[in-house]
C-alpha cells in the first residue's frame, strides 16, 4: 500500500482542520516547505497537498507556497483545491505539481474530467470524492451534492480516471480510524486504485486498509500529533511491498 503524508495549506500555512470545518483550524508550520522536506527525509516517495483556500474560491489560491515546496523536494506531490479549468491544471502542472485532484468539477461536470485525461493523461488526473453520511461535498465540503460515493467513482471510471481519493468527511481530522468498510466497498465495486483519506490514527488503522487490498492512503493529523511514527510507516510497508 503507498502511503501519501498531506500538507493543508491555507493563508501560506501548513494547517489542519477537524472534519473540513475552516473554523476548526490548527497550524502546525509557517512554512510549508519545511514540512515537505521533513516528509522525504522520512522516506516518503509522494507527497498529497491540498490548497483550502483554493477549494473555497475555486481557483489556485496557494500558487507561491505550492512552487516552494516542489522545488525543495525531489519526489513527486499532488494538489487538489480550487481546480476548475483546463487552464488551471496547466498551470499547476507548470508549478511542477506531478498529478491534480479534481474534486467540485468531477460532481458538476464529469464530462470536464474526461476532456482533462484526454488532455494532460489518465496519470495526471485524480478524482476526489469527498462524502459525507453517503453523499458527495463540494466546494471545500461546504455544500452536499445530491451524487453518492459510488455513483460518482463509478461515472469517474467512465470518464477514464484510473485514481481515486476517497474521504470520509465525518472521520476527517478527527483521529477516530479510516472507514475501511466503505472503502473497500468502493475498491471492489469500481476495480479503480482507491486512496483512502480521514481518520488515520495509528498504524494498526494502515495494516487494517492494507488487509483489505486498498491501494494508498493519505496520513496527515496523525503526523503532526505524533501517533503515526512516518519513517517507520514508510519501512513497514515498503517491507511489505
Amino acid at each position: 500500500m503507498k502511503l501519501f503524508p498531506a500538507i493543508d495549506i491555507k493563508d501560506g500555512k501548513c494547517v489542519r482542520l477537524k472534519q473540513g470545518l475552516f473554523n476548526e483550524v490548527t497550524v502546525y508550520c509557517d512554512e510549508p516547505y519545511k514540512v515537505a522536506h521533513y516528509f522525504e527525509e522520512c522516506g516518503a516517495d509522494y507527497i498529497h497537498i491540498v490548497d483550502l483556500d483554493g477549494s473555497l474560491k475555486g481557483r489556485s489560491v496557494n500558487a507561491s507556497t505550492i512552487k516552494k515546496i516542489v522545488e525543495n523536494v525531489n519526489i513527486p506531490v499532488e494538489l487538489g483545491g480550487g481546480i476548475r479549468t483546463l487552464d488551471n491544471i496547466k498551470e499547476v502542472l507548470e508549478l511542477g505539481v506531478d498529478r491534480v485532484i479534481i474534486g467540485t468539477k468531477a460532481v458538476e461536470n464529469p464530462e470536464f474530467v474526461k476532456d482533462a485525461v484526454n488532455a494532460f493523461g489518465a496519470e495526471r488526473i485524480v478524482a476526489g470524492v469527498d462524502a459525507k453520511n453517503g453523499y458527495v461535498a463540494i466546494n471545500g465540503w461546504e455544500e452536499l451534492s445530491d451524487k453518492t460515493a459510488l455513483s460518482l467513482c463509478l461515472k469517474m471510471k467512465e470518464m477514464g480516471v484510473k485514481t481515486i481519493i476517497y474521504t470520509d468527511i465525518s472521520k476527517d481530522g478527527m483521529l477516530v480510524g479510516p472507514n475501511v468498510e466503505k472503502t473497500k466497498e468502493l475498491s471492489d465495486a469500481t476495480g479503480l486504485d482507491i486512496i483512502a483519506s480521514g481518520g488515520m490514527s495509528s498504524l494498526d488503522d494502515l495494516k487494517a486498509l492494507s488487509e483489505e487490498g486498498i491501494y494508498g492512503a493519505i496520513i496527515g493529523k496523525a503526523i503532526y500529533e505524533k501517533r503515526i511514527d512516518l519513517k517507520e510507516a514508510v519501512e513497514l510497508f515498503r517491507m511489505r511491498g
